[in-house]
């Protein structure tokens, strides 16, 4: 999709704050660092549009983007940041667990995980949780331009066994740098919303 309008809408910690009306929701979740940001940055066409920060666990709300006034993304806070406290990762938590579990806007989950290194136990949970909750999944292994083609095999294995997916579950391989995946990302994104390529 040629994205040209997005916007910010809220930056939301309860129900109460989230958008009103009916119109798809993506959310994108994923360890501190792991690259929400910078996917967002690829699939909407903007340089730093969505802020990518030097801090890991500094997102603490959940940011809705409107996308070309049809769709949002819902950057959702990174788990798994030793530094933020244990009531707090508590808190953010329970406003994920309540915002995946019963937001009817909510179409499709992204969730990233580092091509590089193995899925941790926070990744597994987390994939774990919204196959129990039977959302609608895709798996993106991030930062592979830091990794040789010929290694791209290995990562998939990995990410597949370490998350425990099952056969053809979507899973796709992204780079921030090079773009690889953007195209199928945006598919994916538009079978799960009926929101269609080109708009």
């Amino acid at each position: 999709m040629d994205v040209h309008q997005v916007e910010l809408t809220i930056s939301a910690v309860q129900a109460s704050q989230y958008p009103t009306g009916d119109q798809p929701e993506i959310a994108l979740v994923g360890r501190s660092n792991v690259g929400k940001s910078s996917l967002t940055n690829v699939l909407i066409n903007r340089k730093n549009f969505a802020h990518t920060s030097s801090q890991p666990g500094k997102t603490q709300t959940l940011n809705f983007y409107h996308v070309e006034e049809a769709l949002y993304f819902v950057d959702v806070p990174g788990y798994g940041y030793a530094k933020v406290s244990k009531k707090q990762r508590e808190q953010f938590g329970k406003m994920i667990e309540a915002y995946l579990s019963t937001r009817n806007q909510l179409k499709g989950v992204i969730e990233l995980v580092d091509g590089r290194h193995a899925p941790t136990e926070d990744d597994q949970s987390m994939y774990q949780w919204l196959t129990y909750y039977q959302v609608p999944t895709l798996v993106v292994a991030t930062k592979v331009d830091k990794v040789k083609p010929s290694r791209y095999n290995q990562i998939e294995k990995a990410v597949r066994q370490g998350l425990g997916m099952e056969k053809g579950a979507p899973l796709l391989l992204f780079s921030a740098e090079t773009k690889r995946g953007k195209d199928a990302v945006w598919q994916w994104i538009s079978q799960q919303t009926g929101v269609e390529d080109g708009l």
